[in-house]
């Protein structure tokens, strides 16, 4: 059986990745073109490849695509095929700005369905074996569908804040500050709102005595508040 600390070694890599070829390498690329005087148009292009390469391999992989997937290289192509033909960079710069508008709108329109993606986030942290009690407590604790939906509107409104941001970024400041600049931004709003959500989780979880993510199944002996807890310190 996997123990505790490989799962966490085995997710740890598998989000370093993503990170690496998403931001890191990007980042890295783009200056040492521009150090090489490539145009700002060409470096945006070439650095903006990795992460659409990445995307196109991990649909491979996995023999399915997703949707953002997709998303990735559909806006570098669109992005790309416009700045050659005007060479603007600022053209490549708005995708930045693209894909966090989409996330951001796509979070905000699951309020409008059964469940929300708060739920959703939950329910897959909670594991297959979990999955009953986190039903349960949707359909029996009205306090609990309304902070998931808060959260739901929390993640939303910070994506498009930081699509916003982005937007004012590739419009207004110079090319060269904004790659770095916009990665700095984003990272900030994500560790913001992770943050929020383990203070939020944390309150929810002192006054109703359940937790909002990671909730699983009881068995018979043990009360359902005392599984809650210990669902949280393992």
């Amino acid at each position: 059986m996997e123990t505790e600390d490989r799962r966490g070694a085995r997710r740890g890599r598998a989000l370093g990745v993503p990170l690496t070829v998403n931001i890191a390498l990007p980042l890295v690329l783009y200056y040492v073109l521009r150090a090489q005087d490539v145009a700002q148009w060409q470096a945006l292009l070439l650095s903006g490849v990795l992460p659409a390469a990445h995307a196109l391999g991990t649909a491979l992989v996995r023999r399915r695509v997703d949707f953002f997937d997709l998303l990735v290289v559909a806006l570098l192509a669109v992005s790309a095929g416009l700045s050659a033909v005007g060479g603007s960079p600022r053209l490549l710069l708005l995708k930045d700005a693209a894909l966090p508008s989409a996330l951001g709108l796509w979070i905000l329109s699951s309020l409008f369905a059964a469940r929300p993606f708060a739920y959703h986030f939950g329910r897959r942290m909670a594991g297959s074996a979990g999955r009953p009690a986190v039903e349960r407590a949707w359909r029996e604790l009205p306090d609990f569908r309304a902070a998931l939906r808060g959260m739901t509107m929390l993640w939303g409104g910070s994506q498009l804040l930081d699509a916003t941001f982005s937007t004012v970024a590739a419009l207004a400041l110079p090319v060269d500050v904004v790659p770095v600049l916009g990665k700095v931004q984003s990272l900030a709003i994500l560790g913001a709102m992770v943050a929020l959500t383990v203070r939020r989780s944390r309150a929810f979880r002192d006054r109703h005595g359940i937790p909002l993510f990671g909730l699983r199944e009881p068995v018979a002996s043990e009360t359902p508040v005392r599984v809650a807890h210990d669902a949280v310190r393992t």
